[in-house]
């Protein structure tokens, strides 16, 4: 089997010039639907880092996907280490979960109307995160977040949260915001067309630095409903959290009256079936999800305490509604995954050994002159000399060399996120052989620049 590819079959793409060269030409069509693209979508995508456009390639369409494997437009397979971003903890396609949405579609795509299944995955739920006691689906990561912190909001009776600058919690208008000059600064919007008034109750904190949030609830004691975190930040790339880190977010909130949110829309059944908060031991008063609850479909789900969830229409004053929440394919594909999750509990160890595998024959190969972050299935390598424990070093990361080693990659059939600030996600279908692979391309890749340097 070419590792590689099926382009050009049998053959290790990374030592054989003309099999590089005719991937690196096979992107005719994907050209001729991005121009197609960009006459109807702005920017001829659905979601910005899709374009390439911190990459400097053109995007590669992709028509079909199985296992760790996506095969473009034009015929290229590669092997794929950007799963959507996250929910393929299977691998594409798994024959389980494709078989039950098969099965659901033909009683019908949506309702508007409770449906069994949206029981069974609340419970279901609840019992791997057993601090999402009671929980409401919704349709997004977004939509799970700007929920929780409308919940939170509602409990508390206080109006300001804070975030930390580098983590993401999708493109709500409230978290679209970055830090002033200090962190006590009220937060200017971080987009066109969000009004200021929207953010002016986001205050930013610096992730991995105590100080940056004590110095706000200072500030407003009295002020904060919660603090919103992605436990492992995986939208500057990697970050992970300092030693007791979370443990000080749970205690500073506790102390002065305020919610813990835990942004697992990532991490969520990814680092543990219990999520990171089982993996760290850190146990949130929200949490939201998203990605692999929906096994690929588009689904999102926010929840906590009891008594804090009352606060959520119909039960409570905190209103939030959508026609396709729970829908039934959805609920299919998420329940299916998580059954198979949580039928192999080595699926964690085997996530964590590929990663960690890929981790190590990069630093043996690059050396200092990268970082690489990794904590189970979740990855970063850094353009950056030195650790990256924040915002502020994930930024200093060199994007040329990033964009460089993108390219190599993909010439040789291998797929990772076009941005230096994503992470590269591990599936339980990568094959060992896919691994070692990726594993000696990469070291090809730094062994040819340190050459070229020396």
């Amino acid at each position: 089997m070419d590792p590689g590819g099926a382009v050009n079959g049998g053959e290790e793409p990374c030592r054989n010039s003309e099999r590089t060269e005719r991937i690196r030409n096979m992107d005719a069509r994907s050209k001729q639907l991005f121009e197609a693209a960009r006459e109807h979508i702005p920017g001829g995508v659905n979601s910005p880092v899709r374009a390439f456009g911190a990459v400097g390639r053109t995007p590669r369409f992709i028509e079909s996907a199985k296992g760790d494997r996506i095969v473009d437009v034009d015929g290229n397979e590669m092997i794929d280490y950007v799963c959507s971003w996250g929910p393929g903890i299977l691998g594409h396609a798994h024959p389980r979960v494709i078989k039950k949405v098969q099965e659901a579609c033909e009683a019908g795509l949506t309702y508007g109307a409770p449906t069994q299944r949206e029981v069974e995955l609340a419970a279901l739920i609840a019992e791997l995160i057993p601090s999402m006691e009671v929980s409401r689906l919704v349709s997004s990561g977004t939509e799970a977040v700007m929920s929780a912190i409308r919940t939170a909001r509602g409990y508390t009776k206080r109006d300001r949260i804070i975030k930390f600058k580098g983590c993401y919690h999708g493109h709500s208008d409230g978290l679209l915001v970055k830090a002033g000059s200090a962190a006590l600064t009220t937060s200017v919007p971080d987009s066109a067309g969000v009004p200021a008034d929207y953010s002016k109750n986001t205050l930013v904190a610096s992730y991995n630095d105590r100080s940056s949030v004590e110095a706000i609830f200072r500030a407003e004691p009295d002020g904060i409903a919660a603090v919103i975190v992605e436990p492992v930040a995986a939208n500057m790339g990697v970050v992970l959290p300092e030693p007791g880190f979370l443990e000080f977010l749970r205690e500073i909130t506790l102390q002065y009256g305020a919610l813990l949110i835990f942004d697992e829309v990532i991490t969520g059944f990814r680092l543990a079936l219990g999520g990171a908060q089982e993996y760290y031991g850190v146990v949130p008063d929200l949490t939201t999800l998203g990605k692999i609850v929906g096994g690929g479909m588009p689904i999102g789900a926010y929840g906590g305490r009891r008594e804090i969830m009352k606060m959520v229409s119909p039960d409570g004053p905190v209103y939030q509604a959508g026609t396709l929440s729970g829908n039934p394919i959805a609920t299919a594909a998420g329940l299916e995954t998580l059954r198979i999750l949580k039928e192999d509990a080595s699926v964690y160890a085997r996530l964590d050994k590929k990663a960690e595998q890929i981790a190590s024959a990069v630093r043996k190969a690059a050396g200092e002159s990268v970082c690489v972050n990794h904590v189970g299935s979740l990855l970063s390598i850094f353009f950056a000399p030195g650790r990256v424990r924040s915002y502020e070093e994930a930024a200093s990361s060199d994007t040329a060399r990033y964009a460089d080693y993108f390219g190599y990659l993909l010439d040789r059939g291998i797929y990772v996120a076009p941005s230096q600030f994503e992470a590269m996600f591990l599936s339980d279908a990568h094959t060992p052989e896919d691994v070692e692979y990726t594993c000696r391309v990469m070291q090809e890749y730094f062994s040819e620049k340190k050459g070229a340097r020396g």
